[in-house]
């Protein structure tokens, strides 16, 4: 049953037979006939086929991943608990986009690594969006993110406030600018359209490769104040130029620990 579930955890992430067969190894024959045996076990349909690769899942199939989600955290447990023999040491998966990452969390981490010793952290880095998808996914505990994004089984709490500047060669013609599904690329838009700019612009995907452009008076760009180092000149922007961190959350942890965490880093930012 176990790998049943598994096989059908997957093709409901990809929503596509094939993808779900290269994800697990497995020809998609097979990923189809375990498919079918676990909707003949459940006695449901969980997936229509269009006659194409793309399925589109049935309530039945959303109901069983929202708790097989869960399931799957416990399992993780029982295994790890079963394995040492011993009250096991609980992990805390953290993934935070890209500023955050890193010009907020080192600080973050500092603390949480003080204050819990006996919690084993993993921190990953992604953008908004990829942020929110992994913790609807399980696949993290605890995201932070730069946009305001949510959805029904995510929680979200503002943190605190980013100011963003005006930095580089402000005579320079070349904007550096980050991709569209970046939580700082709306700014720069609307500072372009504020200030009727049609520039030439280089897009940069990561923020420490534009801070080290900049050091070298190549372009100008919008930024975290965070980011800044000695070599940049800069000027601020408006207020309306500050935007928020958020930390988001699944609505179900049921690990105290966890909950403990979430409790200091709200009260970590409430003093900051």
């Amino acid at each position: 049953m176990f790998k049943l579930l598994k096989t059908f955890r997957v093709v409901y992430e990809t929503k596509n037979f094939s993808k779900a067969a290269e994800n697990l190894f497995i020809s998609q024959p097979a990923v189809s006939t375990q498919i079918k045996q676990l909707e003949e076990e459940l006695d449901v349909a969980l997936f229509v086929r269009n006659g194409r690769q793309e399925i589109i899942t049935t309530k039945q199939a959303d109901v069983l991943y929202h708790h097989l989600l869960n399931l799957a955290d416990d399992w993780e447990d029982i295994l790890q608990a079963i394995k040492t023999q011993t009250v096991p040491k609980e992990t805390c998966k953290i993934v935070a986009s890209n500023t955050f990452a890193v010009y907020y969390l080192p600080e973050l981490m500092k603390e949480l690594v003080q204050h819990f010793p006996e919690v084993s952290f993993v921190l990953e880095m992604d953008n908004s969006e990829a942020v929110l998808d992994k913790i609807e996914k399980h696949q993290a505990h605890l995201g932070f993110i730069e946009k305001p994004l949510v959805t029904d089984s995510i929680i979200r709490q503002e943190l605190l406030k980013d100011e963003l500047v005006h930095a580089g060669d402000f005579s320079s013609k070349l904007w550096l600018v980050r991709e569209g599904n970046s939580g700082v690329y709306h700014y720069t838009e609307r500072y372009f359209l504020e200030n009727n700019l049609n520039p030439q612009k280089m897009i940069i995907k990561n923020n420490e490769m534009i801070v080290r452009f900049l050091e070298e008076g190549l372009g100008q760009s919008i930024l975290s104040k965070k980011a800044l180092t000695k070599k940049i000149h800069w000027r601020p922007l408006p207020t309306e130029y500050q935007r928020s961190f958020y930390l988001i959350k699944r609505d179900r942890i049921e690990s105290m620990q966890l909950q403990t965490i979430i409790e200091h880093i709200n009260a970590y930012y409430r003093k900051s």
